[in-house]
């Protein structure tokens, strides 16, 4: 596999670089993390490669961390522009580790036991991208992480509920194996698009979960000051309308996938000023 280009990139849906409330002094800092994250979920993700050549390069992306620490000047453009902003902001590169093995998960994991494995997976998937926003506010202490992970834990799961039919495609499920089994849905149903009465009651059962998971992060939103705080405050009632987005649509996310147009996003900001 080629090695990773510093160039801009616009799909990694966690990270705000494109906000207008992020501050215009964070916006290279959050870019270079992006583009970091970004490259390297494509590498588990995209192309056609051997998932022993995926392996091997995101193994290389942990090489580059590592010498970073240790102060060894880096060659590739990326590696060396993310070397500046973590000496730049003293930021741990623990976050970044993380978001390395769920990427390495994806390459050799397909399906979840439990949903504590799942949450396991949102932790190193998702809660990171929080953290390393607090890093660059400034704002990391043990309540603002805790409510955080929480928020970006819950906006993963809200994400794997949208899009059941789009990883099924991929030969994943993020489903938790023993919810398929307590409600009675077998892979074939998902295979088939079929949103059976038991399908209903399962998914009924995930969105109630996330949203109370979401909920529980929500404070945070409040608490911080400042365009951070109204970012979040759009992050959390945008993943509160999808929810009720998946409801409205009685949980076929088959032939109904949620997606919030202009009169969502209205309400997600009217709801957010009276947060």
């Amino acid at each position: 596999m080629n090695e990773p280009a510093f160039q801009p990139l616009t799909h990694y849906e966690n990270f705000p670089v494109a906000s207008i409330l992020l501050p215009a002094r964070l916006r290279p800092a959050v870019q270079v993390i992006y583009a970091f994250a970004r490259s390297a979920d494509d590498i588990a993700d995209e192309g056609d490669a051997l998932p022993a050549e995926r392996i091997a390069a995101l193994e290389r992306y942990e090489a580059a961390l590592s010498e970073i620490e240790e102060q060894i000047p880096q060659g590739n453009p990326l590696f060396a522009a993310l070397a500046g902003v973590m000496r730049q902001y003293g930021l741990p590169a623990a976050p970044l580790r993380a978001l390395l093995s769920a990427f390495r998960q994806d390459v050799l994991v397909t399906r979840y036991n439990t949903f504590a494995d799942l949450l396991d997976y949102c932790a190193r998937s998702a809660n990171p991208v929080g953290a390393v926003m607090l890093h660059l506010y400034g704002r990391t202490d043990p309540q603002n992480l805790q409510q955080s992970n929480a928020i970006c834990s819950a906006l993963q799961l809200i994400n794997f509920w949208q899009d059941v039919g789009i990883d099924w495609q991929k030969s994943r499920i993020y489903l938790p194996l023993e919810d398929l089994e307590r409600f009675g849905v077998i892979e074939a149903d998902i295979a088939a698009g079929m949103p059976t009465p038991a399908w209903r009651k399962l998914m009924a059962f995930e969105v109630e979960r996330a949203r109370a998971i979401l909920l529980s992060g929500a404070p945070l939103a409040r608490r911080l000051p400042g365009r951070i705080g109204w970012e979040l405050r759009l992050v959390v009632q945008g993943g509160m309308r999808i929810l009720e987005r998946l409801e409205q649509a009685d949980y076929d996310v088959f032939r109904r996938r949620p997606k919030l147009g202009v009169r969502d996003w209205l309400l997600v900001l009217w709801r957010g000023w009276w947060m």
